[in-house]
C-alpha cells in the first residue's frame, strides 16, 4: 500500500500515512485528512492526488520544498522526501495486515465523530442568544447524525412538554412538528432521564403498537435529556425514516456527548446575555454618573461666564470631526471636556479611548498607540492592536500630547493625513476612521521654536482650540464646585452630609489653588472623612483662615485708594511731582495735598 512516512519536529517517532482516498489533504486545520500542528504548516497546505500510477503533491496555502526548491505542484517517486512547512514527508510503499487495515478503519471513524464534534462546538460557540443557539443546536444534531428531522423538547415543573422547535435537513424549519415525533418515546425519556435508541423502530417490541410510531412510519429513532447543571431542560430527539440508515449505538453516544455539551454551551450562553444585560445596565448608570460628573464640573463646566463660553464652543465643535487641542493647567478637567465633545458627537455609541502620552515609557509609547505584529520585538509573540485601532468608529483622547517624542510625531502626522495606520513590524497599512481629540498644559508655540514639537502636526490637531481657565480664574465656580463635591463624596464613601462655614466658604475662595479641579477634590475628600462636626472649617480644608476684610465708607475708601495710587504714581516718575501731575491730568498742587494729609491707614 502506498504510504507517506511524516516527520514533524515536535515529535520523536515518524507517523504512516495510508494514501486509501483519491485525494489526501495536508495541514494545520482539523478539516484536513492529515492534520498537523506545527507552526510552520499553514490550514490548508497542501494535498497528495493518488491514481494507480503515480502519486502528485500539490501546494494550496502553504511550502512545498523538494530537493530543497520551492514547487507548486510535484510527481513524487519512491523514496524521494520533500517539506511541507518543517516537516518532512517520504513517499514508501508497506503492507498492511487484515488486523491493521482494520484499526485503520475503526481509527477513521473516531477521527471522522471527533471532526463532527469539533466542528459542532465551533457553531455553537458562534451564537449567544439562546434562540439562535437552540436552532444551530438542532441543526447540527440533524447533520451530525444524518436525520430527517430533529426536534427540541423543552420540560418544565408543572407543565406539559412542548415542543420549541423542529428542523429538517438542509437547516429548514420543520411545518407541524407536533405531528412528526413518537410522543411515547420523549415521554419516557423525560421520566426516565435516560437515552433511548430504537434502531428500528417497527420490529422494536415496546415501541412498534405506538400510534405515533405507526403513523409516521419511523425506521429509527434517538432521543437523548437535555441537562443543565444538573436539572433537565427537556430532550433532544432525531428521526429518520430511511430503512438504509438505521442508527447504531454508536450514534447514541455521539448524540449524548453533544447534550452535555450542549448543556454547558446552553449555560454559558445565558451567563454571557446576562452579562450582556448587566453592562448595559450598568452602561446607562455610568452615563448618568458621568453626566453628574460633567454637571459638577459643569456647574463647574458652566456656570461662570468664560466657562460658558468653553461649553457653546463644545456644543459648536462636537457637531463634526474637526481636530481640537484643549489647553490649560493641569487639574482643569481637560478630559472631561474631551468626553463631553465626544457624548455630544455623532460618535457618541463607538468607544472614547484614552491614553497620556506622558505616562508611557517612550520605547512602549509606538506600540500601545500603534499596535505590533507577532515577533515584531523581543517579546512580541503574538499580533496585538493599538489604542487607535481600539477607539474604531469613536474618538482617541491624546492627553499630554506635548509628551509625545517627535518620530511618533511623524506616525501621528500620518493618521491625520491618509487615515492609515502602519502596526510595528508590519509593512501593510490599516485603515482608521477615528477622531483625534488631545490635550496639553505645555506652549506647544514655545515647544515648536525649541524644536520639540512638528509645526505642521501643530496645525494638524489645532484646527479649534478649547483653553480651559485656572479655578482662580473662574469666580465663584470654586464655591459651587466645593459644594457639589461635598454632596457627591459624601454619597460615594457613604458619610454624613456636611457643609462649609462661612470661615471655609471665604478661604476656599481666597485661596489660589495651583492645582486645579484635582487639588480642590482633594482637600474636600479628605476634610469629609477626617472633620467630625457638620460645618466645615478652614482648618478641616488644610487652609488658612482668612480674615474678613474691613468695612469702610464709601468715602474714606475712596480716599484711601487716591492716595494710594498718587503716591504709586509720584514713585513711578522718581518723585517728581510735576510729571506725575501730567500723568494723573491734575494741578501740581492736587499731588501736593496729598502728600500732606496724614496717612488713614498709619496706627495712631
Amino acid at each position: 500500500m502506498i504510504t507517506l512516512r511524516l516527520t514533524v519536529p515536535t515529535t520523536t517517532a515518524p507517523r504512516l500515512i495510508r494514501l486509501v482516498k483519491p485525494l489526501t489533504t495536508f495541514g494545520s486545520s482539523t478539516d484536513n485528512d492529515v492534520v498537523v500542528s506545527d507552526p510552520q504548516v499553514r490550514p490548508s497546505h497542501a494535498y497528495f492526488s493518488r491514481t494507480d500510477r503515480e502519486v502528485t503533491v500539490v501546494a494550496v496555502d502553504g511550502e512545498v520544498l523538494v530537493a530543497g526548491k520551492r514547487k507548486s505542484k510535484a510527481r513524487l517517486s519512491l523514496g524521494e522526501r520533500i517539506s511541507l512547512g518543517g516537516c518532512t514527508v517520504e513517499l514508501t510503499v508497506e503492507t498492511a495486515t487484515p488486523s491493521a487495515l482494520a484499526r485503520e478503519a475503526g481509527d477513521s471513524d473516531v477521527l471522522q465523530a471527533v471532526r463532527k464534534l469539533h466542528r459542532f462546538s465551533e457553531r455553537l460557540l458562534n451564537h449567544y442568544e439562546p434562540e439562535e443557539l437552540w436552532t444551530a443546536l438542532v441543526d447540527a444534531v440533524v447533520e451530525i447524525t444524518q436525520a430527517d428531522n430533529g426536534f427540541l423538547v423543552l420540560s418544565e415543573p408543572g407543565l406539559p412538554p412542548r415542543i420549541k422547535l423542529g428542523r429538517a435537513k438542509g437547516q429548514q424549519a420543520v411545518s407541524e412538528p407536533d405531528a412528526k415525533l413518537s410522543d411515547s418515546i420523549v415521554a419516557k425519556v423525560l421520566r426516565t432521564e435516560q437515552p433511548v435508541i430504537v434502531s428500528d423502530a417497527c420490529k422494536d417490541s415496546e415501541f412498534q403498537n405506538a400510534q405515533s410510531v405507526m403513523y409516521l412510519r419511523l425506521s429509527s429513532v434517538m432521543c437523548v435529556p437535555l441537562r443543565e447543571r444538573g436539572q433537565l431542560l427537556g430532550a433532544l430527539y432525531v428521526g429518520s425514516s430511511d430503512v438504509q440508515r438505521l442508527f447504531r449505538s454508536a450514534d447514541l453516544e455521539v448524540l449524548t456527548v453533544i447534550a452535555a455539551q450542549a448543556g454547558l454551551l446552553l449555560r454559558n450562553a445565558r451567563l454571557l446575555t446576562e452579562l450582556r444585560h448587566d453592562n448595559q445596565r450598568l452602561g446607562v448608570e455610568l452615563e448618568q454618573m458621568r453626566s453628574v460628573a460633567i454637571a459638577s464640573v459643569g456647574i463647574g463646566l458652566g456656570a461662570s461666564p468664560i466657562m460658558q463660553e468653553v461649553m457653546r464652543t463644545v456644543g459648536k465643535v462636537a457637531q463634526s470631526d474637526v481636530s481640537v487641542l484643549i489647553t490649560g493647567e493641569t487639574g482643569t478637567g481637560k478630559e472631561l471636556v474631551a468626553q463631553e465633545i465626544h457624548r455630544r458627537s455623532p460618535r457618541a455609541k463607538g468607544p472614547f479611548v484614552a491614553i497620556n502620552c506622558g505616562a508611557i515609557p517612550e520605547q512602549l509609547l509606538e506600540s500601545e498607540l500603534f499596535g505590533h505584529v507577532r515577533g515584531a520585538f523581543t517579546g512580541a509573540v503574538a499580533n496585538k492592536p493599538g489604542r487607535i485601532q481600539a477607539a474604531q468608529g469613536g474618538t482617541l483622547f491624546l492627553d499630554e500630547i506635548g509628551e509625545m517624542p517627535m518620530p511618533l510625531q511623524v506616525k501621528l502626522l500620518r493618521v491625520l493625513q491618509e487615515r492609515v495606520i502602519l502596526r510595528v513590524g508590519d509593512s501593510k497599512p490599516e485603515p482608521v476612521d477615528v477622531r483625534v481629540l488631545t490635550a496639553t498644559h505645555r506652549d506647544l508655540s514655545a515647544e515648536i521654536r525649541a524644536g520639540r514639537f512638528r509645526e505642521d502636526l501643530y496645525y494638524r490637531l489645532n484646527v479649534v482650540q478649547v483653553e480651559l481657565p485656572p479655578l482662580r480664574d473662574r469666580g465663584d465656580d470654586v464655591l459651587l464646585l466645593a459644594r457639589s463635591f461635598l454632596r457627591r463624596f459624601a454619597e460615594e464613601l457613604r458619610l454624613p452630609q456636611r457643609g462649609l462655614s462661612p470661615a471655609a466658604e471665604l478661604a476656599i475662595r481666597r485661596f489660589g489653588w495651583p492645582g486645579n479641579v484635582r487639588q480642590l477634590e482633594n482637600h474636600i475628600k479628605k476634610a469629609l472623612v477626617m472633620a467630625d462636626r457638620e460645618l466645615l472649617e478652614p482648618e478641616d480644608l488644610g487652609l488658612v483662615a482668612q480674615q474678613p476684610a474691613e468695612v469702610l465708607p464709601l468715602a474714606e475708601a475712596k480716599e484711601r485708594y487716591a492716595r494710594k495710587y498718587v503716591l504709586d504714581t509720584l514713585a513711578l516718575c522718581g518723585g517728581n511731582r510735576t510729571r506725575a501731575a501730567q500723568l494723573l491730568g491734575v494741578d501740581p498742587r492736587t499731588v501736593f495735598r496729598f502728600l500732606e494729609r496724614e496717612d488713614p491707614t498709619k496706627p495712631e
